[in-house]
This record gives structure tokens, C-alpha cells and sequence, in this order.
């Protein structure tokens, strides 16, 4: 088996992976960058409201409250150190990326734009246009082409890391264009494989969201994190679960229900639509049992209202979701509301690490949607997460860095019996495999399943109910059948390969949920509806056993030394 050596090995072509690749060749070492798919694929690319970051002074607003809206959205279990560090760096970086060619909207006057989100006292999120995640990635991708030193493997799948003596040292990943495993030697190895979210069935995720570095990483020791949060968005297009950009409403729209009533007065009064996101999703489904959704051939759903805001403004600031409505739903929102629903969004959890991206396993980083190093707690912010992607991909990158320059490269038999173990068992578990049970289905019903038990509410009954399903569904798996045995872009082996990722995780989402016996951000429990401070101030990690994942509790981070900005007490979270 061919081994491919760099001082730095990254995982995920996206945002988070891109910023983390520029920042190790600027610290002059070799970088191997590995993607499933061309970088410009990545999911980041999807992203349409804008990044946030405190870049204009004439708002009233100030790093601190950028840091108070972040532990507040968050439900108060977001460790504060970390908040604090990513709010004093998101305007360097954001304009460090308009210097590397990102094209910022601005005013007549030239001053850089900013619009309301949901959850932030004042405007502060940058955007370009409603297709803000397509250009940061854009010029992000752009600017890894000047370094020779990062050197791409495009369309390459990672199946496994490489551990030995507890450090990791590498990965293996199979060719897609050729078929053929490849072992990959580093001396530091950084996650930035993004989220999860076709652990659903209706969700935002583009197709390659199926947790790849989450599962490796799990099945490797490594702790994930406060995996019972996804994020539902309040407005998704019924049928695709097309995201309909929360700038929609920044920039003035309406969410009414079926009597043409804006209902979220009787929910978040004094913000409306510019509520948070976890707060409206639970408002809309509320709406929808109290008779007053809308019936369509995909379910109930609820009315987006732009007309107001004139063709001229959504021409101007949200082209992309005139284009996504039309094409999509056939309507034109410049004369017809645009129907909407809850959608799976975002995983607020990840692989655990510190602030410097560091996993438990040393050798072992992660950053993006895929890390969960403490910003995000119970409900992600709304815009924070592409300056996440630049402030913490930046930092790992660095850090992991520093690490890689202090030890040699590995390699050596142990590792070369790991790789060769792993295609063997890829080989003898899928291509030679001749069982009964098909990927798509087995895929689909888990999909099901997550949408029936583990969605906007929940229940203990419920949660248990998923939990059966899924360890149904992955003893199933263990019979699975691949009709396709060739080497060249066997898709249905990647899709296996996926499924064995998507249905460890099902039980890392799960396990928790049943154990939080409280509401508090995006776990909403029909059981236990309080936040309970006393017992659950705390991030979960879950470590993989046997016998499915061990649950322990760390305390979120409240108090700090060298604090600059004033910490957050936990209070009642009301807007």
C-alpha cells in the first residue's frame, strides 16, 4: 500500500479544513489536504446569510455583546473562555478574508454591510448578498492555491486513523477514482469534516453531511460532545428541506401562520422573527398543533412573507432566495409568501476539544462543525458559524502546527499492518459480503426514525423508542449487501461507508437526549420542560464501548482566569 507523508494531514476540503490548510503552510510545513469531495463542493458553499463578527462601531455595538448574545443563544452552556477568545478574533479574521478576496456587500457610502440574525442584540452580520457561504469559500479555496506546499487529495474517502502507542499518526483512505486504499502518515492530523445532518430525513445537509470524521474519530476513543443538540432552522422549504436563508428575515420578512397572523408576538415579543433560532423552531411546531399550520402535499407548513419588501430590496439582498423559491416551489416571492418548516440544520456537537482544537487523542485535532470545543452549548447563534470555521480553523491549524514541529514523522510495520488490516476488513465487511439487507433502506429507515423520535420534541418513551431502532437497524447492517464490486466510484460502497459512520452517531445523539432529563437550548423535553441548572450545566461526552456509547458530564466553563470581557450567570433565558 502507497504511504503519503506530510507534516500535516487535514481532513475536509470546506471552510473550517481550507483556513487551517493556509495556516500550517504559512508556518512552512508540508500539508496533505483530503476531501471526499472538490473542495468547492464542501458544504460551506450552501451557507447563504453572512458571518458574524464586531466590524462597525456605529451600531452600539462591542465585544461584549457579541460574547453576551453567544452565551445567552447557547442557553448558558457555552464555555465562556472560549466565547470570549472567538469574539475578540471573528473581525480580524473576516476582514483578514476581504484582503484574501472576499467580496463583503457594503453601502452607497462604501462602509461594509451588516444585518440583523436572529438572537443578536444589534446588526452585526457581514454577508455577500444571500450567497455569503459560496464566496468565503470561494476566496478561502483561492488562497490555498498560492502555497505549493498543500498538496490536495480531492475524492478521497477516510476510513479509519491511524493510532499507535494512543497518538495518531495518519489515516487510511480509499482512492474513489481508482479503488485502491492509501495510507496516509502525519505528524498531526486535523478534523474538518463538518456535520451530520443526514442522520435526518429532512434536513439542510447536502448528501456528503454523514459525520465521517465523527465516526473515525468515535470509533478511534475519542470523546463526541453534546451530540443531543441539532439545530433546527425555522425555514425550510417543505419537500427538499432547502434552506431558506435566516437573512430573509434580517432583512424584514414575516413568518405568519394560516390566518395571516404574525404569531410569534405571543412567543418572542420583543424580537419577533429575529428570535432565536431553537425559540421560533418550537414556536412554528406549536402553531402547527394548535390547528393554525397550513396543509401542503409534504405536511404542514407555515407562510415566509417577503411581498413588503419590494422587488428592488430582494433583488438587491436576497437574489438566491427568489431564485431557490422559484425554481424549487414555483413561487415568486415578490408576490407570494414562500412556505416554510422547521429543518435539521446544524449539529451544535462534535468531537471534543479544547480551545486549541486538541482532542483527547494527542496527534488528534479538530475544528468546524465537526469539533465541539465549547462555543455553541445548546443553540448555535445564527451567523457565528462561518466565523467559526475562520477563527478556530486558523487556530488549529497553528497550534497543530507547533506540535508537528517538535516530533518526527511517524511511521514504521505497526502502521503498515493498520492500513492493510483496514482494507482487508472494508473488503471481506462490503465487497465480498453477500447478505440480505440494502443500504438505501436501511439508511432510510434510520432516517425515519431520527425524524419520528428525535426532533424538535422529545420524549423519554420516545428517545427509548429511537434507541431500539437504531441498535434494530444496526444489527441489520451487519447483513448488508453491495450489488456493485467494482473499484472505480463505487458509490454504493461509499454509501455503506457512510451508513456505518451515520448509525454510530445515531447512537451518540440519542444516548444523551434520554439522559439530559431537561429542556435547554435545542433538546426540548416534553417530560422535563425546565432547564435545570443544578444537574445539567454541563457539556456531555460520549466514549464508545461494546455495549453502545458511555455517557460522563464535564462542567461548562463560567468563570476564568485572565477573563477580559464580564462573565454570564445563568438566568432565565427570555427575549
Amino acid at each position: 500500500m502507497d504511504n503519503l507523508s506530510h507534516d500535516i494531514l487535514i481532513i475536509g476540503g470546506g471552510l473550517a479544513g481550507l483556513r487551517a490548510a493556509t495556516a500550517a503552510a504559512n508556518e512552512g510545513l508540508s500539508v496533505g489536504l483530503v476531501s471526499k469531495v472538490y473542495p468547492m463542493r464542501s458544504h460551506t458553499v450552501s451557507a447563504e446569510g453572512g458571518a458574524a463578527a464586531v466590524v462597525r462601531d456605529d451600531t452600539g455595538d462591542s465585544l461584549q455583546l457579541h460574547f453576551e448574545d453567544t452565551v445567552k443563544g447557547s442557553d448558558f452552556i457555552a464555555d465562556q473562555n472560549v466565547v470570549e477568545f472567538f469574539v475578540h478574533e471573528a473581525p480580524n479574521e473576516l476582514i483578514q478574508l476581504e484582503h484574501w478576496g472576499c467580496p463583503w456587500s457594503r453601502e452607497p457610502d462604501g462602509t461594509v454591510s451588516v444585518r440583523a440574525f436572529g438572537g443578536m442584540s444589534v446588526n452585526r452580520t457581514m454577508f455577500a448578498a444571500d450567497k455569503s457561504g459560496f464566496h468565503m469559500l470561494h476566496a478561502m479555496f483561492q488562497t490555498t492555491l498560492r502555497f505549493d506546499r498543500v498538496h490536495r487529495y480531492d475524492e478521497y474517502f477516510v476510513t479509519k486513523l491511524l493510532i499507535e502507542d494512543g497518538t495518531c499518526k495518519g489515516v487510511v483512505a480509499i482512492d474513489m477514482r481508482t479503488g485502491e486504499f492509501r495510507m496516509f502518515t502525519a505528524k498531526a492530523t486535523i478534523l474538518a469534516t463538518g456535520g451530520c445532518g443526514r442522520l435526518w430525513a429532512f434536513t439542510t445537509n447536502a448528501f456528503i453531511n454523514t459525520g465521517d470524521g465523527l465516526g473515525i474519530a468515535y470509533r478511534a476513543g475519542a470523546p463526541l460532545s453534546d451530540m443531543e443538540f441539532p439545530q433546527y432552522h425555522p425555514t425550510g422549504l417543505p419537500g427538499t428541506g432547502i434552506l431558506i436563508t435566516e437573512a430573509a428575515r434580517g432583512e424584514g420578512g414575516y413568518l405568519i401562520n394560516k390566518d395571516g397572523d404574525r404569531f410569534l408576538k405571543d412567543y418572542v415579543p420583543t424580537r419577533m422573527e429575529l428570535g432565536p433560532r431553537d425559540i421560533i423552531s418550537r414556536a412554528m411546531m406549536q402553531e402547527f398543533e394548535a390547528g393554525r399550520g397550513i396543509q401542503g402535499h409534504f405536511g404542514e407548513y407555515l407562510h415566509l412573507d417577503l411581498r413588503h419588501l419590494g422587488e428592488a430590496k430582494i433583488n438587491q439582498k436576497l437574489p438566491f432566495v427568489r431564485e431557490l423559491a422559484e425554481n424549487y416551489v414555483g413561487i415568486d416571492p415578490v408576490h407570494e409568501p414562500i412556505p416554510v418548516r422547521p429543518v435539521v440544520h446544524y449539529m451544535m456537537g462534535g468531537v471534543r476539544c479544547d480551545i486549541d482544537g486538541q482532542t483527547p487523542i494527542p496527534g488528534l485535532y479538530a475544528c468546524g462543525e465537526c469539533a465541539q470545543e465549547g462555543l455553541n452549548g445548546g443553540n448555535r447563534l445564527g451567523s457565528n458559524s462561518l466565523t467559526e470555521c475562520l477563527v478556530f480553523g486558523n487556530r488549529t491549524g497553528r497550534v497543530a502546527s507547533q506540535y508537528a514541529k517538535g516530533i518526527n514523522m511517524p511511521g514504521g510495520a505497526s502502521l503498515e499492518s493498520q492500513a492493510n488490516d483496514e482494507e482487508r476488513r472494508v473488503t471481506t465487511r462490503f465487497i465480498e459480503a453477500n447478505g440480505n439487507e440494502r443500504v438505501g433502506l436501511i439508511r432510510t429507515e434510520l432516517q425515519m426514525a431520527m425524524e419520528r423520535n428525535v426532533g424538535v420534541y422529545r420524549t423519554r418513551e420516545g428517545l427509548e423508542q429511537a434507541a431500539k431502532d437504531i441498535r434494530e437497524l444496526q444489527e441489520r447492517f451487519k447483513r448488508v449487501r453491495l450489488d456493485d464490486k467494482s473499484k472505480v466510484f463505487n458509490t454504493e460502497l461509499t454509501a455503506a461507508l457512510e451508513l456505518e459512520n451515520m448509525l454510530d452517531i445515531a447512537e451518540t445523539v440519542v444516548a444523551p437526549a434520554i439522559l439530559r432529563e431537561e429542556s435547554r437550548g435545542s433538546q426540548a423535553r416534553r417530560d422535563f420542560p425546565d432547564r435545570d441548572d443544578k444537574n445539567f450545566l454541563a457539556h456531555s461526552l460520549m466514549f464508545k464501548t461494546p455495549d453502545g456509547p458511555r455517557v460522563e458530564w464535564q462542567e461548562s466553563v463560567i468563570e476564568w482566569p485572565g477573563a477580559i470581557l464580564k462573565e454570564m450567570v445563568p438566568v432565565a433565558r427570555a427575549y
